[in-house]
């Protein structure tokens, strides 16, 4: 199955899908993680189909292989592998659409007892051909038989924590861990990635009297980090004075922390001093982390050893920062920003794209200085 198999009945969800980061989740749709594989595959000598195979694990669940053997890293050196089963599965074209409807309406169970490095497609079991999974009960189709789970309708986060937690580097390295940051146990993820259920159409299919049923359905975008507004106030930030020093508190309440997902992330604060309407001064603090290899030289964190203090700001919690005040500053603004990749890894990587550099506003706040 493609999306195109679903337009037929679904094309609105569709068309919200096909403008979602889960659709470029393919190596040939994304410069970031075109980028980070290439990187894996020099630094590793690993062949680049291994890289792919290995990422494919939440990337690209319904890949038809899991490992790659040394036999096949052996054949990849000396260009041997066109004909082997890794090469044909690597190119299909079944997994080109990255994570399609078939790969979250395909699940069957989610195996939850694995160990927490066991993510993404070894935690799923598909249903048989023919069977799609959904959160209603009483959902009918000529095209394919249908069954509720209830990571669809009761507690959708456990499907989508499938992928998103655990994220580990060659070194087994934790960089992100969005499960163990959750705080909220009420909130669900889909409240704010794919928004509020409201009246629609989940198909438009005419199954009731003739018509299509209406129900209570949620947006396919899976907005996230990469979507400009869903920052807007996503932290809050408070400036006081104290002597000699700017305290810059930085709230969150999202019920996980700010940022989460891949360590590359970064806040940014931006402080400008003013006298009398005159600017005597800025400041920047770039809240991010920062990996390192086995040589202690600035590395991505998929192939990092360490990592330097997590400067993200913990759900349902906040962080504080002191910055010294220029004298004779009288007032000062505080900026806060996001940017989806901080500098070194966009150097590392060589990333052309103005969207992984690019600040996101968050919040602003003005302060009287004595």
């Amino acid at each position: 199955y493609s999306s195109e198999d679903c337009k037929a009945c679904h094309l609105p969800i569709v068309n919200q899908w096909k403008s979602s980061y889960h659709a470029r989740s393919h190596y040939d749709k994304n410069e970031y993680l075109q980028a980070s594989m290439n990187y894996v595959h020099r630094k590793t000598r690993k062949s680049l189909n291994s890289v792919k195979v290995q990422c494919a694990t939440c990337h690209n669940p319904r890949i038809s292989v899991t490992e790659t053997s040394e036999d096949y890293e052996i054949a990849a050196v000396m260009k041997l592998t066109r004909d082997s089963d890794v090469d044909k599965a690597v190119d299909s074209a079944a997994i080109s659409e990255g994570i399609n409807c078939l790969v979250c309406h395909n699940v069957d169970a989610i195996n939850e007892t694995l160990p927490p490095e066991k993510r993404g497609i070894h935690r799923l079991k598909w249903n048989p051909a023919g069977m799609m999974s959904g959160p209603f009960k009483d959902a009918k189709s000529t095209y394919h038989n249908s069954q509720y789970r209830e990571f669809f309708g009761k507690d959708p986060k456990k499907l989508c924590l499938t992928c998103h937690a655990n994220d580990r580097s060659e070194k087994g390295l934790v960089f992100a861990n969005t499960q163990n940051e959750y705080k909220d146990t009420k909130k669900q993820c889909a409240d704010c990635h794919m928004g509020p259920k409201k009246p629609g159409y989940a198909s438009t299919l005419a199954v009731d009297n003739g018509k299509p049923k209406k129900r209570m359905v949620r947006e396919h975008w899976f907005v996230g980090a990469h979507y400009t507004p869903m920052w807007k106030d996503a932290l809050s930030v408070n400036a006081t004075q104290k002597g000699e020093k700017l305290i810059i508190k930085l709230s969150n309440k999202n019920p996980h922390n700010i940022p989460t997902g891949f360590g590359a992330r970064e806040i940014v604060v931006e402080i400008s001093y003013w006298n009398d309407g005159q600017l005597l001064e800025e400041q920047e603090l770039a809240l991010t982390q920062h990996y390192t290899d086995k040589r202690g030289k600035i590395t991505i964190p998929h192939l990092a050893v360490k990592v330097t203090e997590n400067f993200s700001i913990p759900a349902n919690g906040y962080k504080k920062f002191l910055v010294k005040i220029p004298k004779s500053a009288t007032n000062a603004v505080v900026k806060v920003s996001y940017r989806l990749v901080n500098e070194e890894v966009r150097t590392l990587l060589k990333l052309k794209g103005k969207e992984w550099g690019k600040k996101s506003f968050i919040a602003k706040s003005n302060i009287t200085l004595r």
